[in-house]
């Protein structure tokens, strides 16, 4: 049994092993994306076995869920005949698509597994319709976007591309310093290939400066005294403009983090579904019971409909014709954009940049407008979601020209202002209610906990003065031993496997 494609936009979560595939089912993303032992991008994580995989997909199938095989590695030549091989293990474990970024696995792919869907990685760097179109012809399904694309870019490969062709944009998660993940610096410096999985992360690492005549004398770039991140991105957070990059056409939102917790998993999918259903509900395509009022469709304008060209430019638009003009900061959010050169900016975004500034490309390009709608108003307890996680500073990636992506040159670590105190192993309604944890740090009387809870808002709770038992029964008065079996009062029925965290007394930075 396989799951069709979904009539709706698709959360798809990470998963380093079949806990967080589960994981992430569990806590209602549509699809989820892993790799196997071999011939993926992250070798960091367990990776799931052939049996894994077989079980992850009868678990997810029947949640309605999918999954997804990382094959995106750029393979060598003594490498391909043991991708064929995979592949053709692969096409029998019930997996629904394969991720693949160099053109001849794709072929290899139709050749072996011609009923799995092929997508095609951000690796492959599409950055334009002519090449989705491409490799719809040779046999793609979706197409992952090249993470410098802005929306006005998503929106205009959307209106030129057939609609059955599905675009997947990263939402969430770390950002790769290099040109969509291809980098060679890993390789370089310590011999691990980032295009095999092994990216040693140097772009996150602290520079100093040496001067030729004085060897072993390291100078600190002057960005703090202890040194520069030179190259350390921030983290991408779009859980607040989902409705923008929705209507814009993305068909899958997609969240990074294979090497993540399954903590991190659960979080960051509870809160991704739960925004795509609010968009669902304020757009008026299901109500709140999740019953289907109307077709999902995204609001690009099409050239082949009605009121194509008849639509009006709006923010997004000026601000991406100003940036590929090179307008400066102050030209950003104005109706009146200054016009460099004699040009205007829409007239500049449509020729190649080069150094001939006379050079220009006569056309009637015309970028995609999309139907205006109010913007999509998300509760302040989701939008605070994000921050419980472990991360670096926040951006919106590349998706708005005026508000880039940038790097903390200061610092590598990540902020942490919430821990997992715990996580449940049983509830009972003995008691009162009872609920047994296995611990992961201290929880005391009187200390305010959540539990995360699927499709909910996380439950607050303040851990009562008396009750708490170890394993055998024995009153403690805190739970305080790590990777132990406790249990304490809970009145509020609670799932397995639910994580239980509070916040931390100082918020911290730490490296991951």
């Amino acid at each position: 049994m396989r799951i069709p494609t979904r009539k709706k936009p698709e959360v798809l979560s990470p998963a380093g092993n079949l806990r967080g595939l589960k994981t992430a089912v569990d806590y209602g993303a549509d699809a989820v994306y892993c790799g196997g032992k071999a011939f993926g991008m992250r070798s960091a994580p367990k990776n799931l076995s052939l049996e894994d995989f077989e079980e992850g997909s009868r678990y997810a199938h029947e949640r309605g869920a999918r999954v997804y095989v990382t094959c995106n590695v750029l393979p060598r030549n003594n490498e391909i005949e043991a991708m064929r091989g995979y592949i053709g293990q692969l096409k029998d474990t019930g997996v629904d698509a394969l991720i693949v970024s160099d053109i001849g696995v794709m072929m290899m792919a139709r050749q072996v597994a011609p009923n799995l869907e092929l997508h095609v990685s951000t690796q492959a760097g599409v950055t334009n319709y002519q090449a989705a179109n491409a490799f719809y012809e040779l046999g793609a399904r979706r197409v992952v976007l090249a993470r410098e694309m802005d929306l006005q870019a998503v929106r205009d490969i959307r209106a030129n591309i057939p609609d059955d062709l599905d675009i997947e944009c990263f939402v969430h998660g770390a950002m790769c310093m290099a040109f969509s993940g291809r980098c060679l610096f890993s390789n370089y410096l310590t011999g691990r290939d980032g295009n095999h999985g092994e990216c040693a992360q140097p772009c996150r690492w602290k520079y100093s400066i040496v001067e030729e005549k004085r060897p072993g004398q390291y100078f600190p770039i002057e960005q703090t005294e202890n040194g520069a991140y030179l190259f350390n991105s921030q983290d991408m957070n779009m859980l607040g403009h989902l409705d923008d990059l929705i209507d814009s056409g993305a068909t899958s939102l997609k969240i990074e983090g294979r090497a993540k917790s399954a903590y991190y998993i659960a979080a960051m999918t509870n809160a991704y579904k739960t925004a795509v259903n609010e968009y669902m509900i304020q757009r008026g395509f299901e109500d709140a019971d999740g019953n289907i009022l109307l077709p999902f469709h995204d609001r690009v304008i099409r050239p082949s409909d009605l009121d194509y060209g008849q639509g009006t430019e709006d923010q997004v638009m000026r601000n991406a014709d100003a940036a590929f003009a090179g307008v400066a900061d102050e030209g950003y959010n104005t109706t009146d954009a200054p016009e460099p050169d004699g040009m205007s900016s829409h007239a500049r975004s449509t020729r190649r940049k080069s150094n001939t500034a006379i050079e220009q490309i006569e056309t009637d390009w015309k970028h995609a407008a999309v139907r205006p709608a109010p913007h999509v108003e998300l509760p302040e307890w989701l939008l605070e979601e994000t921050d419980k996680v472990a991360h670096r500073d926040y951006s919106t990636g590349f998706y708005y020209p005026e508000h880039k992506v940038t790097q903390n040159t200061d610092r590598s670590a990540y902020f942490r202002s919430w821990l997992v105190v715990g996580e449940v192993l049983s509830w009972s309604a003995d008691e009162g209610g009872r609920v047994t944890l296995m611990s992961r740090n201290k929880i005391e009387p009187g200390q305010q906990v959540e539990f995360l809870l699927p499709g909910e808002r996380p439950l607050a709770y303040i851990v009562p003065e008396d009750g708490l038992r170890d394993a055998d029964g024995t009153p403690v008065p805190a739970i305080n031993n790590p990777a132990h079996v406790f249990s304490m009062p809970c009145p509020h029925q609670v799932p397995i496997n639910a994580a239980i965290r509070s916040r931390t007394k100082k918020p911290t930075l730490k490296a991951e």
